[in-house]
């Protein structure tokens, strides 16, 4: 049996735990540096024998300016978290040993390329595994718990994250020698042949690829199973440990196809992987059956529906043969199915509605069962060999925290990471209503309320979410908390274009954006001003990424509001192709764009940014490969030559997703203050026409 961590290190943890949340005496509404107190949790993993869960806790570190995530662990039945990681430096990836002696995960703790560290089930400092150079990604136990299955980078010359322990040592010796340090060497210049050529996060790309080595945790060695020009993922072990499970995009050219899928290989060095016949489509973590025999996967929709098309359970034999699909007539996207322990189930996440389940299917195929169902998100879940299940929740006035499942589907919360600081917090009421939009189709809507509201009609925002094959859920949403005790009404919608209703919902805005989905947002408005709820004379709207494109549809179709923003969008798509990461899903929806111009052209909201009257606060991160600056930068130039209202905020240095904190909560400020401008009165007339934080 797993036993939990020497005493020493349970007290100095339960002490850092009781100093680091001081009970609150005060309410109050949330703020944007509330950014630094809530905190994120993730990836719940189950021990073997189903006693312990542990998780990540993401917090933020205002002095610092930083993020940290790190490890914690909880008994599953309930009772005081234990902190296990206190580097400065995140970990995350927990992982069990099939033994429950120990605890695999990955971090940067020394050098700048994740490795994978070992933690024993006592406790105590945690040492270095692996010394990768290109670094490790994920991780995956071998059934004996003697070997690991990691997906490894391959070592890029010209990058200069690439760890050199040796010429480090050697320089710090020649400068302590009282040699003048040298200048670091000017980078290379960067060559591409690639058609893939650009990622966001990841930057120019060159054939540098992922794949599959086996690591001997005894004797710290390893080898390569997989090689080539391709990307491989999603390492699976069989139960017997001979072979390996694993996704890969190996077509004729992989940056020209998204069709990915599962092979065999063993688990010795030069042997050779086997495809398994899984379908033309984006195929994802494969599963092995207990016996071995089977293995259950994520399988892509139909690749003319590209990511409109919803994804099902499959299942096929280990030996070959047809594929089974277990919920193809669901028609909703599933997530990480696995066999139950018994094998004569699978249980998976399934998106619906607005909200996320954990739900179960026969492996011989049937009826799909909510295991967990509810006005709830459910983010991800773990199953103990012994068939305890550990889940990751969210609800509308909760952060996502982990809990387990009991009899006939009870919930018991496990984590209480947010519990003490939203104790000093009234926060909005949030609830969910039917909109009709102009052609009868009806649309799910949240309403979030201010917690201090007073009576009468309030300003309004309509909040529009990314994708735009997505959905808001019932998930805790920090930004219309934010917003709300600020005291506005927050408005969101799942229009047409969102996941969780099923193909031809989401498929329904093909080639045509800002046509239906701007229907369906606007009658989401139209239902709260019926409320009594929203001020037509004072409403808002705003997004990011594709929130942020149907946010110029808006702004060009419509001159009811009084303010928008626009964060990390695009308004003229011609300038996108081959700016942005999206060249494969622009050629899919639009085709080639000197090929089709008028269709470019017309779906373009910047060809009519002359309509555009709204007063627009336009965001974005200077390092976008997703969806560029240039696009905003676009958009601010044309609405400041029209004389417009307008402001351009650029985050140096960040990515399609703001991370630094102080970023974060500095976007949170601005959009308070815009829309306080505009729909309050509030703040300066002034227009500033760039700010960089």
């Amino acid at each position: 049996m797993l036993e939990p961590p020497g005493r020493a290190l349970v007290l100095a943890v339960l002490a850092v735990l009781v100093a680091a949340h001081p009970a609150a005496t005060q309410t109050r509404t949330l703020r944007p540096d509330d950014v630094f107190s809530i905190k994120d949790v993730g990836d719940p993993q189950v021990s073997p024998e189903g006693r312990w869960v542990a998780f990540t806790v993401t917090s933020r570190n205002a002095k610092e300016d930083e993020s940290d995530t790190d490890i914690y662990m909880a008994p599953l039945g309930g009772g005081p978290s234990l902190r296990l990681t206190t580097s400065p430096k995140p970990e995350r990836s927990p992982r069990w040993s099939p033994d429950g002696k120990w605890l695999a995960f990955l971090s940067g703790r020394e050098g700048k390329k994740s490795q994978v560290w070992l933690m024993s089930r006592e406790g105590g400092e945690a040492v270095k595994l692996t010394d990768f150079k290109g670094g490790v990604s994920s991780l995956s136990w071998s059934p004996d718990s003697t070997r690991l299955g990691v997906i490894v980078s391959d070592v890029d010359p010209d990058d200069p994250d690439v760890d050199d322990d040796d010429a480090g040592a050697a320089s710090a010796a020649a400068t302590g020698a009282g040699e003048k340090e040298k200048k670091p060497k000017a980078p290379k210049p960067i060559v591409i042949h690639r058609l893939q050529f650009k990622r966001d996060t990841e930057g120019y790309l060159r054939e540098v690829r992922s794949h599959v080595d086996v690591f001997d945790v005894s004797a710290k060695t390893s080898f390569a199973v997989t090689s080539g020009p391709y990307d491989d993922e999603d390492v699976a072990w069989s139960p017997d440990g001979k072979w390996i499970a694993f996704t890969s995009n190996r077509a004729k050219d992989p940056d020209a196809s998204r069709d990915s899928d599962v092979f065999l290989v063993e688990a010795r060095a030069g042997a050779a992987p086997r495809r398994l016949p899984t379908g033309p489509g984006a195929d994802r973590s494969p599963s092995w059956s207990p016996d071995g025999s089977s293995i259950v996967y994520e399988a892509g929709g139909d690749p003319k529906d590209m990511w409109y098309g919803a994804n099902h359970v499959a299942v096929i034999a280990v030996a070959g043969g047809e594929p089974r699909a277990l919920t193809a007539s669901l028609d909703r996207n599933i997530d990480r199915p696995r066999f139950s322990p018994d094998g004569r189930s699978v249980y998976f996440l399934l998106e619906d509605g607005g909200n996320s389940h954990l739900a179960r299917v026969a492996a011989a195929g049937g009826t799909v069962e909510r295991v967990v169902s509810g006005e709830r998100d459910i983010s991800a879940f773990s199953v103990s060999a012994k068939g305890d299940i550990a889940l990751l929740a969210s609800e509308p006035q909760l952060p996502s925290e982990v809990f387990s499942l009991g009899p006939a589907g009870a919930l018991r919360r496990v984590s209480t990471v947010n519990d003490a600081f939203l104790k000093g917090i009234r926060l909005g009421a949030v609830e969910r209503f039917k909109a009709r939009s102009a052609d009868g189709t009806m649309v799910d809507g949240f309403l979030t309320r201010p917690p201090d509201a007073p009576a009468g009609r309030l300003p309004t925002i309509l909040r529009i979410h990314g994708g735009p094959v997505s959905q808001f859920s019932t998930a805790f949403e920090l930004e219309w908390q934010v917003l709300a005790g600020a005291g506005f009404a927050v408005v969101a919608a799942n229009p047409r274009g969102s996941s969780g209703y099923g193909t031809a919902f989401s498929r329904a805005i093909w080639a045509d954006w800002g046509h239906l989905d701007f229907q369906d947002v606007m009658a989401a408005v139209d239902h709260v001003i019926e409320m009594g709820v929203a001020d037509p004379e004072r409403l808002g709207v705003g997004g990011w990424s594709y929130g942020g494109i149907l946010t110029d549809y808006v702004i060009t179709k419509t001159t009811r509001f009084k303010a928008a923003i626009s964060g990390a969008s695009e308004a003229n798509y011609l300038s996108n192709y081959g700016t942005d990461h999206y060249q494969y899903e622009w050629e899919t929806e639009l085709g080639l764009p000197w090929q089709n111009v008028d269709r470019w052209v017309k779906l373009s909201p910047w060809f009519s940014v002359e309509k555009v009257t709204t007063p627009t606060l336009l965001m974005g991160g200077s390092e976008d490969m997703n969806v560029p600056l240039l696009n905003s930068e676009q958009l601010y130039q044309a609405l400041r030559r029209l004389g417009r209202e307008t402001e351009l905020v650029i985050y140096p240095g960040q990515n399609h997703g703001i991370r630094r904190p102080s970023y974060v909560k500095d976007r949170y400020e601005r959009y308070i203050a815009w829309y306080d401008r505009f729909l309050r009165g509030g703040g300066s007339s002034t227009t500033t026409t760039t700010s960089r934080p």
